[in-house]
């Protein structure tokens, strides 16, 4: 068809409308309902096994539901959901062959393609493009799994942009990420630790082009398997790497306003016994900052206001690059290799105007105005050497790996600042010239090895050890310029301050499962050796605790089409590298920031009932999670008399937050997809050890809605609505977050490329505004530190035997 019917017209003007005012975003999810598809595929003339061939299964919509590669005789083994299914059988040099269409029941268990036997290619060989979409998410004992390909809203974004669009996952304005309403989420990259998520946090995710994403997982409840550190739960993201048979890669450009020029590639040969991989990503981009700071600070009979405006760009060049190879002894015996080289330099320009009065704006009594002008450069390589031996059972495997992380990050900033009586004459005495000069280094050893052995005729036993070593370095010193022209080190902003940490883990986990009933146990143990140094003044600060964290997971189903699922599991946020730098920030000479090297860690229990139930055209997944939380990290904010605030983290009494989760999937139509995420929460906090004011009772909810239009001749729309509620904070408020985005897709060159539309934040009102409130001042916050962004992308594939039509775009 060649038009819209009125209906689909009238019925996605409702869902643009309604988009306006709603928000919500989900999931689809999977019953592990499965049969076996077994065969041997043989060249047809010469009757000899074709070791490493391709098979895909696709049901009879197209979609791709399972895939893998022969052996070294040319037999493959699958597992798959009941349904309708038809194969598709590859290798490079021969003609692909589909199969007819077979049914996986209860009463078909298992399939026997027995042998398919494969013609050579006669002539130049063409690529064979499958039309099909993975499912968004995938639901296992203790993580969703989601195949972050079909949003088209990330397109021409970073990493951060797609944790963004995922149900149960906020991000604020400044880059950090929350998971169900808390900041204290552990950040993974393939499984380990990342030099992204260091010094910056979750901020640094906005480096990692989103083309070079496979797929993200979310755990909530993590179980013992994972390094306890993270209250929240765990955020895994996983590179793409592709290991087809044969050459096959895709390419990816982007252009966008504000500037934001890019281009990826993704790569990969495979030939018999080697599977050879690259991914490079460059970026250019210009990202405008604005932003308000208003200020009344009490003293006596006289109230001090400050009114600050802040304007600014940061102009960056991020280069990341990933090669690496995987060797097969054989299927069962892969040792991989690899290199990821990331480099992002980066100017930053910041102009802020003070206008300060007293008692009341009707009167300027004086302003100044501050240039900040930051050059920052960050090499950051990652170097892993990893092991898998899968063993004849099926899931008794053991997997080893090696992890090497090496950063370094220069900042070396020069700040300006004149101020003015109200007419503009220069007040000289007030005028300051500073510079800061800030080195920080990171290296960091990990090993880890995890065993699974199946037990009986649905258990499952697992073991792991995992050991790292950190080293982290902060050289910095902070001048200011005197009458003589000289640059004078400023007290206590002169220093080295050392973090060396050591951690120590094993776990083990026991599993089984019976008819309705999937269960498992697990405790996993940790030594942490921690020390702060600040060599200069040679104080020292060591720590040395062991902790045991539980965990465990349940699964009832009441039905093919109904389950429960109860977990529980004990956490830790560990004071981190810049929890405990004593390092303030001065890019604002009224308002700083920095560690506290005395804190403590804090704990967490997490209790989560979660339910699933499926409908014909949908389903619904609910969850009902507690939290309990000692000593809890938190940021406090004091101020002086003259109006200079400074920001310490500090530990606070506790923490109990309560919230419910649905997240549901219908489709009214075969052409519409909709999704809808609702968290609504409740948190006490108590922080009356630092101020007896300092404690809050909050509730509050964020929901996300899409929609998902698949039109005709290869278009697709999506529209995308987010908000976020206030909510209170053991000083004061942070106001509602809420935006809209829409894009669209064409598919072009025949099927094998991609054109993607988005506009990230139409109304431009994804703003961060805040209020903190102390017993002698209130501070109000007005920022957007990320404007509207329009991006145009051209995703195009190259021989890719096995593409998606969509979710190849980024990375299923």
């Amino acid at each position: 068809m060649n038009f819209i019917p009125s209906i689909r017209k009238k019925v996605i003007l409702g869902i643009f409308a309604l988009s306006l005012c709603t928000s919500f975003t989900s999931l689809g999810q999977q019953i592990p309902r499965k049969g076996k598809i077994q065969g041997k595929v043989m060249d047809a003339v010469s009757s000899t096994p074709l070791s490493f061939a391709t098979v895909g299964i696709y049901s009879d919509q197209d979609v791709l539901a399972e895939g893998n590669i022969t052996d070294d005789e040319g037999v493959f083994l699958l597992e798959i959901p009941f349904g309708s299914y038809y194969a598709l059988i590859e290798f490079m040099g021969y003609d692909a062959l589909k199969t007819a269409t077979f049914e996986v029941s209860k009463d078909n268990l298992s399939i026997d393609l027995k042998e398919i036997r494969l013609k050579p290619t006669i002539g130049d060989l063409d690529e064979v493009v499958v039309q099909g979409e993975k499912t968004l998410m995938e639901l296992s004992l203790d993580k969703r799994i989601f195949n972050v390909g079909r949003d088209l809203a990330n397109a021409g974004g970073t990493a951060s942009d797609i944790l963004m669009n995922l149900p149960s996952v906020s991000v604020d304005p400044e880059g950090n990420v929350r998971l169900r309403g808390s900041g204290n989420v552990r950040i993974l990259i393939d499984g380990k630790p990342s030099g992204l998520v260091s010094f910056k946090g979750s901020s640094g995710l906005q480096q990692l082009p989103a083309s070079m994403v496979e797929r993200v997982e979310v755990v909530t409840n993590p179980s013992a398997r994972y390094e306890a550190e993270g209250m929240a739960g765990v955020i895994n993201i996983v590179l793409k790497k592709e290991n087809n048979q044969g050459f096959n890669g895709s390419f990816e450009v982007i252009a966008g306003n504000p500037t934001n020029l890019g281009l990826a590639a993704n790569l990969n040969y495979r030939h018999k016994k080697i599977n050879w991989f690259i991914n490079y990503g460059i970026a250019h981009r210009r990202v405008p900052r604005v932003g308000n700071l208003y200020q009344e600070v009490f003293g006596g009979d006289t109230i001090f206001i400050s009114d600050q405006n802040t304007s600014g760009t940061v102009k960056s060049m991020n280069n990341n690059i990933r090669g690496g190879l995987d060797y097969y002894f054989n299927e069962n015996s892969i040792l991989t290799a690899s290199y990821l080289l990331r480099r992002s330099d980066a100017r930053r320009i910041t102009d802020i105007r003070y206008d300060d009065y007293y008692n009341s704006k009707s009167e300027l009594q004086s302003y100044s105005q501050r240039r900040q002008v930051e050059d920052e450069k960050e090499p950051n390589s990652e170097y892993i050497l990893s092991y898998k031996r899968s063993f004849a059972q099926k899931g008794h495997e053991l997997i080893a790996s090696f992890t090497h992380l090496d950063y370094w990050e220069n900042s070396d900033q020069v700040f300006t600042q004149f101020t003015f009586k109200p007419d503009g004459t220069p007040i000289p005495s007030q005028s300051e010239v500073q510079t800061s000069l800030n080195d920080e280094f990171e290296k960091q050893y990990l090993l880890q090895v995890d065993y699974t052995k199946p037990i009986g005729s649905e258990g499952k036993f697992e073991t792991g050890l995992r050991t790292s070593f950190r080293n982290m370095e902060n050289d910095f010193v902070v001048k200011e310029q005197n009458e003589a022209g000289e640059f004078i080190a400023l007290p206590g902003l002169d220093n080295i301050f050392l973090y060396q940490e050591n951690i120590h883990a094993a776990y083990g986990i026991l599993g089984n499962k019976t008819k309705k009933l999937s269960y498992q146990g697990g405790v996993r143990a940790e030594w942490t050796d921690v020390k702060t140094t600040l060599v200069k003044t040679d104080v020292v600060n060591p720590r040395n605790y062991l902790n045991l964290f539980p965990s465990a997971h349940l699964t009832y189903n009441l039905s093919t089409e109904n389950a429960f699922q109860l977990s529980y599991s004990r956490r830790v946020r560990r004071p981190f590298y810049n929890d405990l730098s004593p390092y303030v920030t001065f890019s604002d000479s009224r308002n700083f920031f920095s560690g506290n090297p005395d804190l403590e860690p804090e704990f967490t229990n997490a209790y989560e009932l979660g339910h699933i139930k499926y409908f014909e055209k949908g389903s619904l997944f609910s969850t009902v999670y507690y939290r309990s939380t000692l000593d809890k990290i938190d940021r406090i904010r004091t101020v002086d008399e003259r109006g200079n605030s400074v920001t310490v983290t500090e530990n606070l009494l506790s923490e109990k937050s309560f919230g419910v989760e649905f997240s549901s999937d219908y489709s009214p139509f075969d052409w519409w997809k909709l999704d809808v995420n609702f968290n609504l929460f409740y948190a006490d906090i108590d922080g009356s050890n630092i101020l007896d004011s300092y404690q809050a009772t909050t509730y509050s909810w964020f929901a996300r809605q899409s929609s998902r239009f698949n039109l005709s001749n290869g278009l697709d729309l999506q529209l995308r609505s987010n908000y976020e509620a206030k909510q209170k904070t053991a000083q004061g408020t942070r106001k509602s977050i809420y935006f809209f985005d829409i894009s669209a897709s064409k598919d072009v060159f025949k099927g094998r490329g991609t054109m993607i539309l988005n506009v990230m934040d139409v109304f431009n009102t994804r703003r961060n505004r805040y209020t903190i409130e102390g017993e002698d001042f209130i501070t109000i916050g007005d920022f957007q530190n990320v404007r509207r962004q329009i991006n145009l992308t051209l995703n195009y594939r190259i021989k890719q035997t096995k593409t998606a039509k969509k979710s190849d775009i980024l990375g299923n």
